[in-house]
């Protein structure tokens, strides 16, 4: 995709009748993904920590977009707490839905060294580990859904990042900001072993990643460390795109009929900051298959999930 061709959330293809699950769908990214799609026909999921701002959102997306409404549907999400993963594909068994499209966008960005209710470092847990539960949780339904997609958001961060195998919950060493990069490596490790995995066993579904390069968002203000909200919440913040312009390719990844899997699809302008959605590469670290493995394995004992991959429905 050439600067001349930019791809905008206007080539969105129609999505009536697709149903997509959208993590992190009350604000920034999650938000205006949700509207994006909602705004070509197709049904969301808002699956949001804090319902009374999903259902806040529900009213943006609606006022936009009359009649909208009927088609989102606001449930609660921690990702963080296993057990609230475990609910939440829980119901959507119980309702036998198949989902085309599920985009694990939420996340959470440099916050004082936190452990999650199962007792893992809060933004291995919430980005990575909660991610990796609820798409193995619903790779059942997703292989019944029509064009099915795993999107993986992901951080150019990740290629600056290790995976600290020997400390993952930062109880010798803990950096706000070095166990954020941490994590975004781990999405984009999964991303693409999830598309391995996929590919082999000839299953329909395609896992793609995106990063958003740099948006301005609350992920930022939202319960960071002081210096990361006072860097990138207000110096920086000016040299930032809007959530709607950041969300432009994970709406790629989800939508585009070339979207392959495997790729990561980011902004084309200089240091991915900014851009129209293109092929960019991944870090050499997200490539390793020593680290693929490891992180699999570990991200299995975590969560007690192990992926079933249907071949086809």
């Amino acid at each position: 995709m050439t600067q001349k061709q930019r791809w905008t959330a206007e080539h969105v293809p129609d999505q009536t009748g697709r149903l997509s699950v959208v993590t992190g769908a009350n604000s920034g990214l999650g938000l205006a993904t949700a509207r994006a799609l909602a705004a070509h026909g197709g049904q969301v999921i808002l699956a949001v920590r804090d319902q009374d701002k999903g259902h806040r959102a529900v009213k943006d997306i609606a006022a936009a977009h009359p009649g909208a409404e009927a088609r989102l549907d606001v449930r609660g999400l921690d990702l963080a707490d296993l057990d609230s993963v475990r609910a939440f594909a829980d119901r959507l068994h119980a309702e036998r839905r198949s989902i085309d499209v599920l985009i694990n966008n939420a996340g959470v960005m440099a916050p004082p060294r936190t452990l999650s209710p199962q007792g893992h470092e809060l933004q291995f847990a919430g980005n990575h580990l909660g991610h990796f539960a609820l798409t193995g949780l619903l790779l059942d339904l997703l292989s019944r859904g029509r064009d099915p997609r795993v999107v993986t958001v992901t951080s150019v961060n990740h290629r600056k990042a290790s995976i600290h195998f020997d400390d993952l919950t930062g109880a010798r060493r803990y950096s706000p900001m070095g166990f954020y990069d941490q994590s975004k490596l781990a999405n984009a490790v999964f991303g693409r072993e999830l598309h391995r995995r996929l590919t082999a066993a000839g299953s329909p579904v395609r896992s793609v990643l995106a990063h958003p390069g740099y948006t301005a968002t609350n992920l930022q203000t939202n319960g960071p460390t002081k210096l990361v909200s006072l860097l990138f919440g207000r110096l920086l913040k000016p040299l930032a795109q809007s959530p709607a312009d950041g969300a432009l390719p994970q709406l790629y990844a989800a939508t585009a009929p070339e979207a392959d899997g495997g790729h990561l699809i980011g902004p084309d302008g200089r240091g991915e900051l900014r851009g129209a959605p293109a092929r960019v590469e991944l870090g050499a670290p997200a490539k390793d298959p020593a680290t693929a493995r490891r992180l699999w394995e570990v991200s299995e004992r975590a969560t007690d999930v192990r992926f079933v991959i249907p071949a086809s429905v």
